[in-house]
C-alpha cells in the first residue's frame, strides 16, 4: 500500500521544467500531454502521461521490481487547489499537495509539499512510440535474465 502510494504521489509530481519553483498553472501548461520518465527516491521508476482532465495513464515498476504494470488514475486525480498541485486519490483521508521545481529545461522534481527527501525525479520523453519501445526492451531484457538463470 505505501508503494502504490508514493508511486501514485510520483506520478502526480509530474508538472514542470525551467529552473525554479512552478506555479500550479505554469507547471499544468508544461505537463499536460507529454511524457515523462521519472525515477523516485525509494526505487520506483517508470513512465507516464497526464492528460487535461487530470487523469493519469503509465507505466510504473516498484522498487526496482522486474515487472512494470500498466497503471491509470481517473479524471481529476490531478487538479490545481489554490496555490498548489494535489492529488485526489480513493480511499486517501488526505489530498496530498506537491512542490514542483523545475531542474532544467527537460526535467523537474516533484516533492510532497514541505518534504524535499521524498521526491521524484522526472525527465521529458519524446511521446508514446519512446515509451513503447523502452518497455519492450526491458520485457526482452528481463526474459533474456530469466532464461540464463535456467
Amino acid at each position: 500500500m505505501v508503494g502504490r502510494l508514493v508511486v501514485i504521489l510520483c506520478l502526480a509530481a509530474i508538472l514542470p521544467a525551467a529552473a525554479g519553483e512552478l506555479k500550479p498553472e505554469e507547471a499544468r501548461r508544461f505537463v499536460v500531454g507529454k511524457v515523462f520518465s521519472f525515477n523516485c527516491f525509494e526505487g520506483t521508476s517508470g513512465a507516464g502521461r497526464i492528460l487535461e482532465d487530470g487523469s493519469v495513464a503509465g507505466v510504473i515498476r516498484l522498487q526496482h521490481t522486474a515487472a512494470a504494470h500498466y497503471v491509470t488514475l481517473p479524471p481529476g486525480t490531478l487538479r490545481i487547489k489554490g496555490d498548489a498541485v494535489c492529488a485526489s486519490l480513493k480511499g486517501l483521508p488526505f489530498e496530498p499537495c506537491f512542490d514542483v521545481v523545475q531542474t532544467d529545461t527537460r526535467s523537474f522534481r516533484g516533492s510532497l509539499a514541505g518534504m524535499s527527501f521524498a521526491y521524484c525525479q522526472f525527465t521529458r520523453r519524446g511521446g508514446r512510440t519512446e515509451l513503447v519501445r523502452a518497455s519492450t526492451v526491458r520485457r526482452r531484457n528481463a526474459s533474456v535474465a530469466a532464461s540464463e538463470r535456467q
